[in-house]
Formats: C-alpha cells, sequence, structure tokens
C-alpha cells in the first residue's frame, strides 16, 4: 500500500520527477535545488530558497545561519540531497528543521537516486 500524499506534496514531487527526468542523478544539489525551484514558480507554486529561520533556544532567538532548502507555500519543507543513500541522520535533520520552524510536513528528496520515487521520504511531525 502506497503512501498518502497531500495535493502539495504531489504538486511538488511532480515538479522534483520532471527535474529529475530531464538531468538525471550525478549532479550537485546546488543544480537541483535551482532547477526545482523553477519548476515550482513555473507552475505557481510558491517557494523560498535557503530560507533563514531563527532557532529559538529557551526564551532567546539565535540568528545563526539556520536556512532550509527550500519552503513551499509558506508550509511545506523541502530538503534536498545528492548523495550515494539516504541515512538516519538526514530524516533526523528534517526533523529538527520542522520542530524549530513550526512546520508540520517534510520532504527528503534525493536526486542522486536512480528512480527519484526511491529516494523521496515524507515526513510529519
Amino acid at each position: 500500500m502506497g503512501i498518502e500524499f497531500d495535493d502539495l506534496s504531489n504538486r511538488v514531487i511532480g515538479c522534483a520527477l520532471e527535474v529529475h527526468r530531464q538531468l538525471g542523478p550525478g549532479l550537485l544539489e546546488s543544480v537541483y535545488q535551482r532547477c526545482l525551484a523553477y519548476e515550482l514558480v513555473s507552475s505557481g507554486i510558491q517557494v523560498e530558497v535557503e530560507r533563514p529561520m531563527r532557532v529559538r533556544y529557551k526564551e532567546i532567538d539565535i540568528d545563526c545561519g539556520f536556512r532550509v532548502d527550500m519552503l513551499i507555500e509558506r508550509e511545506l519543507i523541502v530538503e534536498l540531497k545528492a548523495v550515494d543513500t539516504l541515512l538516519p541522520i538526514h530524516e533526523s535533520q528534517l526533523l529538527t528543521y520542522l520542530k524549530l520552524s513550526g512546520r508540520k510536513i517534510g520532504l527528503l528528496m534525493n536526486f542522486n537516486s536512480g528512480m527519484l520515487k526511491k529516494g523521496i521520504r515524507r515526513l510529519v511531525l
């Protein structure tokens, strides 16, 4: 049985599949990020690339250069990778980003996969 994705996640995944279809695996993460941003904007989806976020620690806000790869429609965080294998630390990283940002849903995408569908994880906090 497959995982159910919401409409926004499905649209973002569709754009990512198009990028992967055009470029294939083996490039730098930054290339996939720029191409995915182009596809998202072309599809009418609002995206913020390398969006800075403050970290709240106890009673203070820390501006420490924390950035999420992509924030889609102000609600969905997308973390991009171009690695041989997704590791548990990558999922932990996205879960921490969700927690710190107050967002609930994130996509982890590994563009270095032979088939991108196998390199996508949807995480819910």
